[in-house]
């Protein structure tokens, strides 16, 4: 592919790379214009090193030499050097100042580079002065200089940055990148690119591969590959996990049975092994390149970079949804308020569900690609981009960064002065004003209640005043264990559910500011669906001294006019009972009222009335002491029981 700054230049030196002669060009002496000739030869010939000694040696025969001056200033920049072009497009402009319009453009480009944000604005508004100036290089300059004005100001103003690097436990002199990380913050995967073991399969002396690291207190233990059958003799890269680690989708390009040149897969793991990965499908792979995915705290959204058609231009973020059968959507584009004509790219979706971190070059930032956040609005769209900021974001490219589910701890690869190799993983605490709503977790393991062997459930967590399901995912079949997030401040409903067993309910409140004890655990012990067996409805609220229904209730009500759809035979008794607080006989009342509150939901949904009966108990059957509100609260409570199968 042809380098950007070749084909830039191949705009200003056609006119003169013909030329056999001194003619047309701006020197009079002999010497510097032939030095300048063969630096011409030497870049066409792809010898940059060459023709720009041979410049040097030109300038130093005719320092006012204008086309040595702009071509060397241009090489500077091909090899990385803007500080040493800056001199040379002044010596150009000096020497005349409206012969090339386009030199502003790039002398611009190398001031931003060097953040320089105001010269360089300058000079883009007297490029775009130029009358015959085409209308798509004053849209780059346009961009440029959005860029300029934003980099200008956000240098003024800069962010709390401290990156700290990883260490020896998770870098080498190799590069590292790419980093994914659980919700509990016990599990880090990441990328290596290592000597390859044998020559890949493209012929390639390096791959790509998974590593892997465990926390143990504040210490990240030293990683290891995770092995096959994720890691290959291919690449492996540009992945992420489910919040609890079970699942990893990541992509893998120009595989067997792919249906482009990169597609995403999806292996799970079961007992700590993962098993064998599988292509998401055409609803997510196409023709084109497909990558980077991240994956919501339900699991029902992927969003992910594709350079696809019908977007908006160069890379962009897409999302599909699963659907009521569990399969994945055709993907669609996440829209304006996100993509640009440029490239978008390095998504990742916090565990709150609703903060967006993404890489761009589209958007006004410090150069290159910068990171930003949104936020998910309520009618389903994002909110317009923000920069994180300078000097987290640079006039190089940043293009991917995690944050910890508590919203406070950012992780990301860098290149940078003392690490241990090329690209490290650096992490630091991302500052108060972009962080995400704070998440915690809840930590747990589904066993039968009585045999006490680990069954794979499915595992919900919804938000009781919006019904909106939040998290969920399936326990481990072999262990029994889960983990999903919990986000500050609202109430929670945790619903566990397996076939052949009475559904499992609990509930959580959480703040809006979270501390570091603010964790959960729980052992959910499943009851198998037998005659007299029963649960507590423990998401079932009622009004104060009252039979209605609280809104909050609508979540386990659903969960449990499925269980009896799905279990058609069953007959069942609703018991409301209460505390012993009040008069026996109006408490009494009170539990028949509310066992006949839930049937009639029930029985409204299209359940017959036949297989429901309610019964009141009052405060006849406390399950604790009355002695205490903990107690008394526990009393109050809504039972189902299975009257027959």
């Amino acid at each position: 592919m042809m380098n950007p700054l070749f084909a830039l230049l191949l705009v200003f030196f056609t006119f003169s790379s013909c030329l056999k002669s001194q003619s047309g060009l701006s020197s009079s002496n002999r010497r510097a214009v032939k030095l300048f000739e063969e630096a011409q030869s030497r870049y066409d010939q792809r010898k940059t090193e060459e023709a720009y000694r041979f410049l040097q040696d030109a300038l130093k025969e005719d320092p006012q030499f204008f086309e040595a001056n702009l071509f060397l200033a241009d090489i500077c920049l091909d090899l990385g050097k803007p500080e040493e072009a800056l001199p040379k497009y002044e010596a150009a402009a000096k020497a005349f100042p409206d012969k090339f319009p386009a030199m502003y453009l790039r002398w611009a480009q190398a001031e931003l580079k060097v953040m320089k944000f105001s010269d360089a604005a300058g000079h883009l508004e007297k490029f775009m002065s130029y009358p015959k100036v085409t209308e798509e290089s004053k849209k780059k300059a346009r961009r440029l200089l959005a860029n300029a004005r934003f980099a200008d100001g956000a240098v003024k103003n800069p962010v709390p940055y401290t990156p700290q690097n990883m260490g020896e436990a998770i870098n080498t002199e190799n590069s590292e990148y790419h980093p994914a990380i659980t919700v509990d913050q016990g599990t880090l995967i990441y990328t290596r690119l290592r000597p390859a073991d044998a020559l890949t399969e493209n012929g390639s002396r390096v791959e790509e591969d998974f590593y892997m690291s465990s926390r143990e207190g504040d210490q990240w233990l030293k990683s290891i590959p995770v092995g096959e059958p994720l890691n290959t003799h291919g690449n492996e890269g540009a992945h992420c996990l489910s919040p609890d680690g079970r699942y990893v989708c990541f992509t893998g390009c120009n595989r067997a049975g792919g249906f482009g040149s990169c597609d995403i897969y999806v292996s799970e793991r079961r007992g700590g092994k993962w098993q064998k990965p599988v292509n998401l499908g055409e609803a997510i792979n196409g023709p084109k390149w497909d990558s980077q995915p991240t994956i919501s705290p339900d699991g029902q959204e992927l969003i992910f970079t594709s350079a696809r058609p019908g977007g908006k231009g160069g890379k962009d973020l897409w999302v599909s949804k699963r659907n009521a059968s569990g399969n994945w959507e055709t993907a669609v584009n996440l829209g304006d308020s996100l993509n640009t004509e440029f490239d978008e790219s390095g998504p990742f979706l916090h565990p709150d569900g609703s903060t967006l971190f993404f890489s761009s070059d589209g958007h006004p930032g410090m150069g290159e690609k910068d990171l930003y956040y949104s936020r998910r609005l309520a009618g389903g769209g994002w909110s317009k981009p923000v920069n994180l900021g300078y000097p987290l974001n640079t006039a190089g490219e940043e293009t991917y960064l995690v944050v910890s589910a508590d919203g406070k701890t950012a992780y990301l690869s860098a290149e940078r002065e003392g690490g241990l190799g090329q690209l490290d993983l650096y992490s630091f605490s991302l500052h108060q004003a972009v962080r995400p709503q704070p998440v915690t977790f809840l930590r747990g393991k589904v066993q039968h209640a009585r045999m006490k062997n680990p069954i794979e459930a499915s595992v919900e967590i919804t938000d009781l005043f919006t019904k909106e399901v939040k998290a969920r995912c399936t326990s481990d079949p072999v262990t029994g264990g889960f983990l999903l997030s919990l986000p500050a401040g609202s109430s929670y409903a945790l619903n566990v559910s397996a076939p052949g067993f009475l559904f499992y309910s609990e509930n959580y409140t959480l703040k809006k500011e979270l501390s570091p004890t603010d964790v959960y655990e729980v052992e959910v012990g499943l009851i198998p669906v037998e005659k007299g067996e029963r649960i507590v409805l423990n998401n079932i609220f009622f009004e104060s001294g009252s039979a209605a229904l609280q809104a909050k209730s609508q979540a386990e009500l659903e969960t449990l006019l499925r269980f009896l759809q799905k279990n058609p035979s069953l007959q069942i008794e609703i018991g409301g009972h209460t505390d012993d607080v009040g008069n026996d006989e109006a408490n009494l009342k009170l539990s028949q009222s509310r066992a006949e509150a839930v049937k009639q939901f029930l029985t409204g949904k299209g359940i017959p009335e036949t297989r429901i009966a309610a019964k009141g108990y009052g405060e006849a059957k406390p399950v604790a002491s009355n002695q205490n509100e903990e107690g008394r609260s526990r009393n109050r409570r809504t039972e189902f029981t299975i009257l027959a199968k």
